[in-house]
């Protein structure tokens, strides 16, 4: 193993769990061994809660200005130990290098976010009758969980932490067991930062610590990023234990290009989504609705797909069942009376060949009730749908499950305006494949995208971490009484 045998955090230290089951961590990129990952025991959680029940009081009393003073300290070593974790992360999930450092740099901007929440908990203060005042104030819920995904090692976990714990909470943080290695370095730079013992924890496991999370009364809230099928059973199990709940599901982002989009903006845009990441991401284009003649257009996104080169510029799918369930997508599309421009199939890597690649794929003439049109594939796949109208276009994009994003490419503002007001997802692109918000909007889909009310990131999360306190407040006697006092 190129790194030891991973243990769990808690209360400052790495600590061996108690449980003897471990799984062993495969890089993607070569198929070597990194390390092993305990599935750790609902005893190894308690113990986690306990640590941070014991951190929470004097923390959450900490002022918020005080608190931010470690996120500013965390950002600079975000900043310095950049190319580490972004080797780490493409390591470990697959990803280029080039991807990771973006990576890591949007970890840097949601740290940055968070180190501007004082000046947006401020509450409110206002006289509401003679000498009697009401007042706001946003209060910590005590210890949260976060529940975090493969494809992004270090970003969706920064989702969570910087705002969660400036705003008062202590946190654990419940890696996935196919890329563990990132959340111990975090815990170390947070540590460096000067983050308390206790305030932020990681526990190692998996299904099991799940559910033992949901169950668990000494945590308030939950957050949760994976597929639909997992985000609704989490959602499920964690509001019937009464605790909050924000969990993000999977997607099938339709990307609707006219025929008066630019041809060459438009083939780079969809096929950096498709293949962005491996297409291992929840905003990644997978669908594409072509409006009328779009040929002109389909050739160039064939030609930009062609220069997307596994090992050089596109990364890995995260293991062997990933690839082998990508390529089962692609050959049932084709069976099916799909024709396939582009095949990633069967990829290799010289020098890797025991990394798990797929190339990029482009597949044209898809029916809208085949497999490749309605389910998510999680790899670099566009499947190509074509319609005569734009309300076909919205119907098929209105008629599938999923809410994350959708996008238009298009010169027309009127019909931009038009699917940015009939789409039913919650992040919109005009020309641009990749529609995420940057600080401070919030990062949150629509449907069976997202369970829960608010954003798990920007101000909107603000409501989620904390609990809102109100007070009224007389000091004057001589003001009498009256149906306000």
């Amino acid at each position: 193993m190129k790194y030891p045998a991973l243990k769990n955090y808690i209360n400052g230290e790495f600590v061996v769990s108690g449980s003897s089951r471990t799984l062993p961590v495969i890089s993607p990129v070569d198929g070597a061994l990194l390390s092993e990952v305990p599935m750790s025991t609902a005893e190894d959680l308690h113990t986690a809660v306990e640590a941070a029940r014991a951190a929470f009081h004097k923390w959450s009393k900490t002022p918020i200005k005080e608190r931010v003073q470690v996120f500013f300290r965390y950002k600079f070593l975000l900043e310095k130990n950049l190319q580490e974790l972004a080797s780490l992360c493409s390591e470990e999930n697959g990803k280029t290098i080039g991807e990771s450092v973006a990576e890591i740099e949007k970890c840097i901007e949601l740290t940055e976010f968070a180190t501007s929440l004082p000046q947006l908990v401020t509450g409110e203060v206002l006289e509401v009758s003679k000498g009697v005042e009401c007042r706001t104030e946003h209060v910590p819920l005590g210890v949260v969980a976060s529940i975090v995904p493969f494809n992004f090692p270090s970003m969706v976990p920064n989702w969570t932490i910087p705002n969660a714990i400036a705003l008062g909470n202590c946190m654990i943080m419940k890696p996935s067991e196919k890329v563990p290695i990132s959340c111990g370095r975090i815990a170390e730079l947070l540590k460096e930062a000067g983050l308390p013992d206790g305030v932020f924890n990681v526990v190692h496991g998996d299904v099991e610590i799940v559910e033992a999370i949901c169950d668990h009364p000494g945590i308030e809230a939950v957050s949760f990023v994976g597929s639909t099928k997992a985000a609704k059973n989490v959602y499920q199990r964690a509001t019937k234990n009464y605790k909050r709940c924000l969990a993000l599901g999977g997607a099938k982002n339709h990307l609707m290009v006219m025929p008066d989009a630019i041809p060459a903006m438009t083939a780079q845009n969809v096929v950096a989504s498709m293949s962005g990441c491996a297409g291992q991401r929840c905003m990644a284009a997978s669908a594409m609705v072509g409006v009328a003649n779009v040929d002109h257009i389909i050739d160039k996104i064939c030609d930009e797909a062609r220069k997307v080169v596994p090992g050089v510029n596109l990364g890995a799918v995260i293991n062997k069942e990933s690839k082998e369930r990508i390529e089962r997508y692609i050959t049932e599309a084709e069976e099916q009376g799909a024709k396939i421009l582009v095949d990633g199939r069967g990829a290799k890597v010289s020098g890797k060949e025991n990394g798990t690649y797929v190339g990029p794929t482009v597949i044209d003439y898809v029916k809208p009730d085949m497999a490749v049109a309605t389910e998510e594939i999680f790899g670099p796949v566009i499947s190509i749908m074509r319609t005569n109208t734009v309300d076909e276009a919205l119907a098929i994009e209105n008629a599938n499950p999923y809410g994350n994003a959708a996008s238009v490419f298009t010169q027309n503002g009127g019909v931009a305006r038009y699917v940015i007001d009939h789409a039913s997802a919650g992040m919109i692109g005009v020309n641009i494949g990749v529609p995420v918000p940057r600080e401070p909007f919030s990062f949150g889909g629509w449907n069976e995208s997202k369970f829960g009310v608010g954003d798990i990131t920007g101000k909107s999360s603000i409501e989620f971490w904390t609990k809102l306190k109100k007070s009224t407040v007389k000091w004057n006697p001589e003001a009498g009484v009256n149906w306000m006092s």
